[in-house]
């Protein structure tokens, strides 16, 4: 497989995604107004057990390619900003750059991959805005499903991610994963090591049902929520790849397999 055929998302969305990553923009697809701002979820206890060591260590990359060169050590984590932002554009275009947030970029990056497996991802800590367009319903008297025009508005999105070269992708997550992984602990893992968190997350959002047809929605109060409880009850990970539609969604967990064939490598 050539570099241009090799799918992929944002570690993870940066991982991942991301990485992982660019997934907030189905997160508040659905709002029609502003709603409550949900607050960030405090890392479980059950996280925070001490390991032997990481599941699955990544080497940091430390020189170009074939170990030609040294690299140039990384900036503080307080000033690496205009760094990881130009990294991001250079790999996926200037479109991406009036999207991303200004200020503490790879912590918003680091804190939404984490949270993607959780209920909510607080808004404050998204690390791009959102897109353009609002969210629309089909209906039928007391039937409401959510239009299949709204899946076009991520194809640029996925189309950015898929097509991404994703041998350049991992360089860059190995280059910034010291600053990551600075992050992750900042966040209230002493003991944790961010690529697995990264591959847990992955693991996670494969797993989501992938529903035939397109559900049907109630609207309780402010926001619509899916009628089924199973669905409803997803994370908020998981319920953002049923909001891109199910061809969508499959794309992208395609890519997310891939990503994770690099970066899931046991001792």
């Amino acid at each position: 497989m050539s570099r241009s055929d090799k799918n992929w998302l944002i570690p993870l969305l940066l991982a991942a995604g991301a990485a992982g990553a660019f997934w907030y923009y189905w997160s508040t697809a659905n709002r029609s107004e502003p709603g409550p701002v949900p607050v960030l979820v405090e890392p479980e206890a059950v996280e925070e057990q001490r390991r032997p060591g990481p599941l699955h260590p990544l080497e940091p990359l430390t020189s170009g390619t074939g170990g030609e060169r040294e690299l140039v050590p990384l900036p503080p984590l307080d000033d690496s900003d205009a760094y990881f932002r130009l990294e991001l554009v250079n790999i996926y275009g200037s479109q991406l750059d009036t999207l991303l947030t200004d200020e503490t970029l790879i912590e918003k990056f680091v804190a939404t991959i984490d949270n993607l497996p959780r209920g909510h991802v607080a808004e404050r800590l998204r690390p791009l805005g959102r897109i353009s367009g609002t969210f629309s319903v089909d209906s039928d008297e007391d039937t409401v499903i959510a239009s299949p025009t709204n899946f076009g508005r991520y194809d640029f999105l996925i189309d950015m991610l898929v097509h991404a070269d994703l041998d350049i992708v991992v360089d860059v997550y190995r280059r910034y994963y010291p600053l990551l992984q600075e992050a992750y602990v900042g966040l209230g893992y002493p003991n944790g090591y961010f690529n697995d968190r990264v591959v847990e997350v992955i693991d996670h959002l494969l797993a989501t049902p992938l529903p035939e047809g397109s559900p049907h929605l109630v609207r309780p109060h402010v926001l619509y929520e899916y009628a089924d409880p199973d669905l409803e009850a997803l994370s908020s990970g998981q319920k953002i790849l049923l909001r891109m539609g199910n061809s969508n969604a499959e794309r992208v967990k395609s890519a997310l397999t891939e990503f994770r064939t690099r970066v899931a490598v046991s001792n």
